[in-house]
């Protein structure tokens, strides 16, 4: 919420007119647009300047399309067709979406039938579901790797002549490598140099000078590093979209003849009413119409205890209900449930480059035909102007070219990024793209709001001090019946403190409020006052004793309420935004990882220092207007930091649009929450940012340690080659053994 208690002029919440719109309400309210200068939409290859007025969106699901290969081959096949004006990829769901003016979709759909791909159309608004598992035969795999070792140990004893070796290796390379041979001529016709052409040039040449065994051999171990490359990479597809197959498929409906019905949640109509048992999951977003029970919500906020969850509580589908029955009031649709929109956001996130992917897509196009160029020259130039063996230099760019393949480059920094995002997701950080992820290290000063970031942003009684000893046991009371007939947050403190002490309510006559100062009012013929500092001033029952308890309440960050009756003050209430537990915690751990700490808020300069000492934020900044906080952000650019912002209200949008990060507290079932922020935390604990730095330090670590590890592998490698001792096989090795390696590396954000 806003911890601003001044009215604000529209043009204070909004900021440069360069910046992106972005939604204002970060907490589900509704208003005018602010500004971001980073949105977190998902990164569309934008093939016109803009789209037409007559463009529209139709989606295909393509099976073949699970990595960046299948992805630039499209990409490049698309964008020659007359009316396609972007596509947007989804490689965690094989979804392809394609902006055009086409009058029907079949050119598309032939389009990628020519690149040996099937596309199969979405009927509009269907869910992009992760494909089910593909079942192959492994016979075929199998009869290619029996061939290889035939072939290989026929040729080493001789025990058969040349054509027996080059039958039985001509069997095993079709039998493994006809999948591959037709993704490399298609790549090769679309002059694209991928892996499959790649390694379909090097097997063809290894049979060209007679190397039958050995192109059986490299052939039957690509692909085996292939499936097993492909297994890796549904490990972190699966770590987002089978957060999906947590929501039950059924779940029980009141009907209105008063029975209850099991149905499809897709058919369950908003507002309906649901019951949920113990051990049960929930299967829709909904708020608690009845009963009691405890909730497992780590699926969405992370939390590792169960939440207690009563009447006017949400609950969210996928959790599960430990204790006791729930009945509760459908408030989202199946495929627009708080669970669908984090995975949904995570797989737009997948598809935004981060700035190391982008680095290396960039790098593979040069470094790619760059290889290819120098193969040929390793093959021509040595016999033609050296007087070197034609065999052998053919043999050795053929090494070349399989080792030099930048597949474990260009797979590492994807699979990398995924599973940090699932990471993510798992702790309840849902992180907007892979550009927030890696960047997330870089951050070295931290700006937060106080009030519901810091702080619960819900005023509760702090203190009560007797004034007055014949007045000691009944002041509680009766400013309580007071207070209780105000909506003032400070005046509902008070009341709901004798709620919880249960205290008898009294009967208030003749009740007043007076502007600014407080209230008044007649309990059992005698008349009270409760208000403010200035009240007790105006009716001039102040004292140099009471002015020094006052005071040293308010340094304290408190707001002091006083009961008097016509001689003077009876008690004493002080009221105050309590802080959260984990914000203590929080700023602790971030300092343990070098980030400086400012808050940033509307409340006065006592209460922003209070707090702030409370919890050991380096620097507070009070009274301060929603310009005032965007200031603050960009002088700390200007000073050359790399800043990030904690808010969760209107008066914050303009500093979290500045900021390098903007994180979002509590987005937990908040549409504009999820979609706006670059980082949501899905529940209200500060504890997660410094949770999201360290695993935006790991993944920056992994990503350098992956291109690293794939160049030095790769050099050493290409040494060898020249020098005459490499094998292709041993090629194969190198080149699939590093990209498995990556892979495997990347995973590690995975593990708990």
């Amino acid at each position: 919420m806003s911890d601003s208690l001044h009215s604000h002029k529209p043009e204070d919440t909004c900021c440069s007119s360069k910046l992106k719109p972005v939604a204002k309400h970060l907490h589900g309210g509704h208003g005018e647009s602010c500004c971001a200068p980073k949105a977190s939409e998902p990164t569309l290859i934008q093939l016109t300047e803009a789209p037409s007025a007559d463009a529209r969106l139709s989606s295909f699901r393509i099976e073949a399309m699970d990595c960046p290969t299948e992805q630039s081959l499209i990409q490049n096949k698309l964008g020659k067709l007359t009316g396609v004006q972007q596509l947007e990829f989804n490689l965690i769901n094989r979804v392809l979406g394609v902006t055009h003016n086409l009058a029907s979709t079949a050119p598309i759909v032939d389009a990628i039938k020519a690149l040996g791909m099937h596309a199969e159309p979405l009927e509009q608004g269907a869910e992009a579901q992760a494909p089910a598992p593909e079942k192959k035969s492994w016979w075929p795999l199998g009869l290619s790797g029996v061939g290889a070792l035939v072939a290989e140990v026929i040729h080493f004893t001789a025990a058969a002549p040349n054509w027996v070796v080059a039958v039985i290796a001509l069997i095993s390379i079709l039998s493994g490598g006809l999948g591959t041979y037709k993704k490399g001529w298609i790549a090769l016709k679309n002059f694209n140099l991928n892996i499959n052409a790649l390694m379909s040039i090097a097997v063809t040449g290894a049979i060209l000078i007679g190397q039958w065994p050995e192109a059986a051999m490299v052939m039957f171990l690509f692909t085996v590093a292939e499936l097993i490359e492909a297994k890796s990479l549904d490990r972190a597809r699966n770590a987002i979209s089978g957060l999906m197959q947590m929501t039950p498929e059924q779940a029980t409906v009141l009907q209105a003849d008063g029975t209850w019905v099991t149905q499809d949640v897709k058919a369950i109509d908003l507002g309906a009413r649901v019951r949920v048992r113990p051990g049960e999951r929930i299967a829709l977003d909904g708020e608690v119409l009845a009963g009691n029970s405890s909730i497992d919500q780590a699926p969405i906020t992370g939390e590792s205890l169960p939440v207690e969850k009563t009447i006017g509580d949400k609950v969210f589908a996928g959790t599960i209900n430990q204790a006791g029955s729930l009945e509760y009031a459908v408030t989202a649709a199946a495929n627009n449930s708080t669970l669908a929109r984090i995975i949904h956001a995570v797989e737009q996130a997948q598809g935004a480059r981060a700035p190391t992917q982008r680095f290396v897509d960039t790098f593979s196009k040069i470094y790619t035909p760059a290889v290819f160029i120098l193969a040929l020259a390793v093959a021509v130039i040595p016999p033609l102007f050296m007087n070197a063996l034609w065999f052998d230099w053919i043999y050795r760019a053929l090494v070349l070219l399989v080792v030099a393949c930048p597949c474990a480059l260009v797979i590492s920094t994807p699979v990398t990024i995924v599973s940090g995002l699932a990471a993510a997701a798992r702790k309840g950080i849902l992180v907007k793209g892979g550009v927030y992820l890696e960047g997330g290290y870089k951050l070295d000063y931290l700006a937060l709001d106080k009030t519901g970031t810091i702080t619960h942003g819900k005023p509760v009684q702090t203190d009560y001090l007797s004034l007055d000893p014949t007045a000691d046991a009944s002041a509680p009371a009766i400013a309580a019946a007071l207070a209780g007939r105000s909506d003032h947050p400070v005046s509902l403190a008070i009341a709901n403190a004798a709620v919880d002490k249960q205290l008898a309510p009294l009967v208030v006559d003749n009740f007043e409020a007076l502007g600014g100062r407080g209230v008044r009012g007649e309990i059992n013929g005698q008349l009270y006052h409760l208000g403010n500092h200035r009240l007790v001033e105006d009716l001039g029952l102040c004292s140099p004793a009471l002015e020094e308890k006052l005071s040293a309440l308010e340094k304290q960050g408190k707001s002091v309420v006083l009961l008097l009756d016509q001689s003077g003050p009876l008690a004493l209430f002080a009221v105050a935004d309590t802080v959260k537990e984990s914000s203590r915690e929080a700023i602790r751990q971030l300092h343990e990882l070098g980030i400086k700490t400012l808050m940033l808020t509307g409340d006065n300069v006592h209460t922003a220092q209070a707090i702030a000492a409370q919890v050991g934020i380096d620097e507070a900044r009070g009274d301060l207007l929603p310009t005032d906080k965007l200031q603050a952000i960009e002088a700390l650019y200007a000073k050359g930091h790399h800043v990030g912002m904690v808010g969760d209200g209107i008066n914050d949008a303009p500093a979290l649009a500045r900021s390098e990060i903007g994180f979002a507290m509590a987005a937990a079932g908040t549409d504009t929450a999820i979609e706006t922020a670059d980082v949501a935390l899905m529940d209200d604990d500060l504890r997660k940012i410094p949770a999201f730095i360290q695993l935006s330090r790991q993944t920056s670590s992994i990503l350098k340690q992956n291109i690293a590890l794939a160049l030095v592998i790769k050099a050493i490698f290409l040494g060898v080659t020249f020098a005459g001792l490499a094998t292709m096989w041993m090629a194969v090795f190198a080149d699939m053994g590093v990209s498995l390696l990556v892979v495997f590396n990347g995973l590690r954000l995975l593990r708990k």
